[in-house]
């Protein structure tokens, strides 16, 4: 079995409810972490003016090209149910192997906190709460329900498999485990 997200832009107000839920659930500390990310993109010219938000965190991907350039091997992916995790002792930290595997993502989602050498971070998929049968964080806070997570298998029959958002491309060297509805559809 697979975990995966479902993101619908076109429901997303952009509110940043999701990133600090994530934050405050995983007590991660104020500064450059962030295990979930809100971006906006903006296009078009007046009167046609477009806005999209995207919020994004490790999508767990089928084939991690995270784990494959960490040089620790400090990064996994879980057999049972596809879920990539950071073993924060294992990792050498930013300072000492010079992060590849946030070169290597082509989310940027590899995170490292502030401070000296600091170790790599990133969306566990709320591991705690998963153990309880429930949903991550992000997914629960969001106001207008614009996340959704569970079995790969459970999302994909209930929202398809879209692919494609502004701000966010498939890529089919990692197979992130995200389906994302967009908000428009680019001419």
């Amino acid at each position: 079995m697979q975990m995966g997200f479902y993101f619908d832009q076109s429901r997303c107000t952009g509110c940043y409810t999701c990133c600090v839920a994530c934050k405050d659930w995983n007590d991660i500390v104020a500064g450059p972490a962030h295990w979930r990310k809100v971006t906006s993109r903006e296009w078009g010219t007046y009167p046609e003016v477009y806005l999209a938000y995207l919020s994004l965190s490790c999508s767990h991907c089928e084939k991690p090209a995270c784990a494959a350039a960490c040089p620790a091997s400090a990064i996994t992916k879980r057999r049972e149910d596809g879920i990539v995790l950071v073993d924060r002792e294992v990792c050498l930290g930013a300072e000492v192997c010079g992060m590849p595997c946030k070169q290597a993502c082509p989310y940027d989602v590899p995170q490292f906190g502030s401070g000296e050498n600091p170790r790599m971070q990133m969306c566990h998929f709320c591991l705690d709460r998963l153990n309880e049968h429930k949903k991550p964080a992000c997914v629960d806070s969001c106001p207008v329900r614009a996340l959704d997570a569970g079995p790969w298998d459970e999302l994909k029959e209930k929202y398809g498999d879209g692919k494609e958002a502004e701000g966010f491309g498939y890529s089919e060297e990692t197979k992130p485990s995200i389906i994302v509805k967009p908000r428009y559809k680019r001419p």
